[in-house]
């Protein structure tokens, strides 16, 4: 038998769309869970359109966090939905779902209800404000979190608006966290047998991601703003311009890393400068050292650049487009730009690979997602809870899956 990955053997109901929940549940796929993503019928996941390439009517935003599922249609609002739900639930271990707060008790498919069929199912819930608080019952997505939480102030420019992240940066903070939490309940079950609650929200995982910016705060007054291409008071550590008009990150803020920049370049007595020697005085003397380290970037190649700190230990790198990661050689090596085998187009298409990297029972992509809602109401609903096709037929001719 073929171990998928550390999680073989575990089954997980997915229950809602977009990106928190999913992303969740494909964190727990590619470590090979067996997941079963549930759309409502007529209604599916609205990432199956999303994405800004198009090949003969699809998009591609689906591949990414429909991997390595299986898609089935239910109608949780219908009795005889929730009934075959349930029996989903019993021969389940982990549920997804990201909606507001409160849905599933409406629906009577609340935890209380779902532990009575099975004490040992964990209840992973994705929100933006988290299921409780005076702000539980508001609906979050992405973008708000990043602002609430003050993970948005930071970003940008010094005197400029905040602008959007380029990327839905807090859902993907929030799926990292559900699965994080799905994974310690998982243990705590082997110990216990039973399950519990994974409460995870939006703008609690943006929350935790920023650093010090509290205690500095509560101590010292400090609010941290937005800082452009460097980090005030950290130094060096900003992108300075070569000479093809490209730029390149240079990251040399610890001491003896400093040394080493400061041989490399050429300029020693730089490291003894009394406004450079201690990591608080280049903090203070920030500008002068950018203008210098950049004076002497501008007359060199970046690859050149790079060679040249690389091999004196001073940490360095370029800025790429996805054009250029795609054919990094170490992102290549590490099988972290990886195949999807996607049947909608009938060809592999590449996609980020698995992480992390297990030594033993690594994880693994089997699949780009399902080409089409309910492509598995056979094999779920048929083959793992038993129903006749008959029956398959008719829930189907009554809207419930």
């Amino acid at each position: 038998m073929t171990v998928t990955g550390p999680l073989d053997g575990i089954r997980v109901i997915e229950v809602g769309t977009l990106i928190s929940g999913p992303f969740a549940g494909r964190l727990l796929g590619d470590m090979g869970a067996e997941v079963i993503k549930i759309e409502p019928p007529g209604a599916p996941d609205p990432l199956r359109t999303w994405g800004q390439a198009e090949l003969d009517g699809h998009n591609f935003f689906w591949t990414v966090h429909a991997r390595n599922k299986k898609a089935v249609t239910l109608n949780l609002r219908e009795d005889a939905g929730r009934e075959l739900f349930l029996d989903l639930v019993e021969r389940s271990d982990i549920i997804v779902e990201n909606f507001r707060p409160g849905t599933l008790e409406k629906w009577n498919l609340g935890y209380d209800v779902l532990r009575e069929r099975n004490q040992g199912i964990i209840l992973v819930r994705v929100s933006g404000y988290g299921q409780t608080g005076p702000e539980a019952h508001k609906a979050g997505y992405a973008s708000v979190a990043e602002a609430a939480s003050g993970l948005r102030h930071m970003n940008g420019f010094p005197g400029g608006p905040p602008p959007r992240l380029a990327l839905s940066l807090g859902d993907s903070l929030a799926g990292m966290f559900a699965a994080q939490g799905a994974l310690a309940a998982l243990y705590r079950r082997s110990v216990t047998g039973k399950g519990q609650v994974v409460d995870a929200a939006l703008t609690e995982s943006c929350l935790a991601v920023q650093e010090s910016t509290i205690p500095d705060y509560d101590v010292g007054g400090v609010i941290r703003g937005p800082s452009g291409t460097r980090l005030e008071g950290i130094a060096p550590s900003n992108i300075y311009p070569t000479a093809d008009g490209s730029w390149v990150v240079i990251a040399a803020n610890q001491d003896t890393v400093f040394r080493r920049l400061c041989a490399a370049m050429g300029q020693p007595e730089l490291a003894t400068d009394d406004r450079f020697v201690t990591h608080g005085a280049r903090g203070r003397n920030q500008d002068e050292l950018d203008k210098i380290i950049g004076d002497w970037a501008v007359t060199r190649q970046p690859a050149d650049i790079i060679a040249t700190l690389s091999e004196a230990g001073v940490i360095s790198g370029p800025i790429n487009t996805v054009a250029e990661v795609v054919e990094d050689p170490q992102l290549q090596a590490r099988g972290m730009i990886a195949d999807h085998w996607d049947e909608r187009i009938e060809r592999n298409i590449k996609g980020p690979g698995v992480i992390p990297v297990l030594s033993d029972t690594p994880g693994t992509i089997r699949n780009a997602g399902s080409a089409r809602p309910g492509q598995h109401n056979d094999e779920i609903y048929g083959g793992l809870l038993g129903r006749s096709h008959a029956e398959i037929m008719k829930l189907a001719e009554e809207g419930v899956i």
